[in-house]
């Protein structure tokens, strides 16, 4: 009990994980960006188009463009949570400050698992934001009937909050196990951005696509946004969505652990 007990982060590591994330402009700029910003224009561009050609262009708001809004939100979000991600899991190192930390007596373990809800609430905090204003102008930006239900905008939410987060513990083991925010921020932005969609499209692979982490997100996405845009399903089991999900950040955030506890200092 006393060796889990100094493994565990207290609130003052998490705070300062948080702490070191805000205080880099660039990044806290860019999180915003492709969250906040991104839906503000989206929906700024739907209500510009609709008021100049209102018999051309519906309504901003509605189910239609909330699943839209949603899936680039996820494709944003998820760039988002690479790159705070791999500046969590690499940033000490970067900065030249893993060794003092590390001299200090504290966990290296506690250290590292400080990363997780520390880098979480920082880019948490813009997503959830971004798709409060989508679902108000969803609603807001609605003609009658057309708005979506408080259950799918739940639905959506949790979601969005799914997919951000299963990226983030991936770029931060990754990060944490390669010591560098680089490498790690090209081989993920490449493979969710790029390779993800090519490989889940191939259905020679057949159920060898149930073990891509991206098949689960896209599985448990809500039905009323991803039947509206007609994406494609592979009718995996909720189970082994969530089972696939779980093992790869699992495995992820465990080499990173084992890395970080070996470390040369």
């Amino acid at each position: 009990m006393t060796a889990l007990a100094a493994a565990l982060p207290n609130t003052r590591l998490v705070r300062a994980e948080l702490l070191k994330l805000r205080k880099r402009r660039g990044l806290t700029l860019t999180v915003l960006l492709m969250t906040v910003g991104a839906t503000v224009l989206t929906y700024a561009i739907l209500a510009i188009l609709h008021a100049a050609n209102p018999a051309h262009h519906g309504p901003a708001g509605g189910v239609t463009n909330l699943s839209h809004v949603l899936w680039l939100l996820s494709a944003l979000g998820a760039g988002a949570a690479v790159l705070a991600g791999s500046t969590a899991g690499a940033g000490d190192l970067s900065a030249g400050v893993f060794r003092e930390l590390a001299v200090t007596g504290r966990s290296r373990t506690s250290l590292y698992l400080a990363r997780i809800p520390g880098g979480l609430a920082f880019l948490l905090s813009g997503v959830a934001a971004a798709y409060a204003l989508a679902a108000i102008a969803s609603v807001a930006f609605a003609d009658d009937g057309a708005a979506p239900s408080t259950g799918s905008l739940a639905a959506g939410g949790a979601w969005i909050l799914l997919s951000t987060t299963t990226y983030f513990l991936l770029a931060l083991g990754l990060s944490s196990l390669a010591g560098s925010r680089t490498v790690p921020l090209v081989i993920l932005l490449a493979w969710r951005l790029a390779l993800m969609p090519i490989l889940i499209s191939l259905t020679f692979l057949g159920a060898a696509r149930d073990a891509l982490p991206d098949t689960g997100i896209q599985e448990l996405a809500p039905h009323a946004f991803a039947s509206n845009l007609q994406i494609a399903t592979l009718s995996v089991p909720t189970a082994v969505s969530v089972g696939v999900i779980l093992l790869w950040v699992g495995a992820m955030l465990a080499v990173g652990a084992w890395r970080t506890a070996t470390r040369d200092a």
